[in-house]
């Protein structure tokens, strides 16, 4: 029994570090994609991401309309997913591509706070302590000011991880339900598309063949991004594998700087290191605590 579960939380970081990777990509699109609209970024991502999972759905003869006992968490996994995902693109718009991210991956954090909530899976006093280390750490990447001209975006990207984290939770609540990682990507991503089609009709900005490219190129990796984190956590509980979705911020560093020159301030990199410190400890007591 013990090997097995072993296996399954390998099996869950090993997902959660690959979508880690393809969400890292996908932000380097977004934030490369220019001066568009939040909305229209957002229509065009979760369109391709709704296309591919769309495949999935045909492949495997799958239901559209969900079930009565999955319907509101569901809806809600995809509410906050998309109000997460407006943060986190106003972040992107303004902010370097480490910072932004390093904000929307308050949602570990989070997803750990509401899983104890909602799911009953309650964190000891170790793991708050490393939670209440991490948004000490965030602090150091808002620089809370009224002097600070990147205050604005940095407030939206930490609310985004706060509503991805929700989102999150409610992923694990429906794959321990039954629910298949593959619609609840494709619902997301489809609740997602029908939700900006009126703000992109009513307010579309023109684009670039490159503009457009990176949109492609983000939906893509989103949606290998929501699959490999569907399946991460349909594995493991958020409290053993959410650490590991903080390697996001090393490969958006690397990316914001070989792709986009981007150097992240001092008060940046403190808080990369502190929150990183405390993703490592956390790591580190719950590897002791399973043995």
């Amino acid at each position: 029994m013990e090997n097995r579960s072993n296996k399954r939380r390998g099996k869950g970081i090993l997902f959660i570090v690959l979508s880690a990777f393809c969400f890292a990509v996908m932000n380097m699109f977004v934030s490369l994609s220019g001066d568009i609209p939040v909305v229209q970024k957002t229509f065009f991502r979760n369109l391709f991401a709704m296309l591919i999972a769309s495949v999935t759905m045909i492949k495997n003869r799958h239901y559209i309309l969900p079930k009565k006992g999955e319907c509101a968490e569901i809806l809600l996994r995809s509410a906050f997913g998309l109000l997460g995902m407006f943060g986190n693109f106003y972040a992107l718009s303004r902010l370097a591509v480490a910072d932004a991210s390093l904000l929307n991956k308050m949602s570990p954090f989070f997803a750990i706070i509401f899983s104890a909530v909602l799911l009953r899976e309650r964190p000891d006093k170790v793991q708050i302590a490393c939670i209440l280390t991490a948004f000490f750490g965030a602090m150091f990447v808002l620089k809370p000011s009224f002097q600070n001209a990147d205050l604005l975006p940095s407030i939206a990207g930490f609310l985004g991880g706060a509503c991805a984290g929700l989102a999150y939770t409610f992923v694990r609540k429906l794959t321990s339900g039954g629910t298949k990682g593959y619609y609840i990507v494709f619902f997301f991503s489809a609740f997602s598309t029908v939700c900006t089609l009126p703000a992109l009709l009513f307010g579309y900005s023109p684009m670039t063949w490159a503009q457009l490219f990176c949109l492609l190129g983000a939906g893509a990796a989103a949606a290998g991004g929501q699959f490999a984190i569907t399946a991460a956590y349909a594995y493991a509980p958020a409290r053993e594998v959410s650490i590991y979705d903080y390697s996001q911020i090393i490969f958006a560093g690397l990316l914001g700087f070989f792709v986009m020159n981007q150097i992240p301030d001092i008060w940046s990199v403190i808080g990369y290191v502190i929150i990183i410190g405390a993703a490592f400890l956390m790591f580190k007591y719950n590897n002791r605590k399973a043995k």
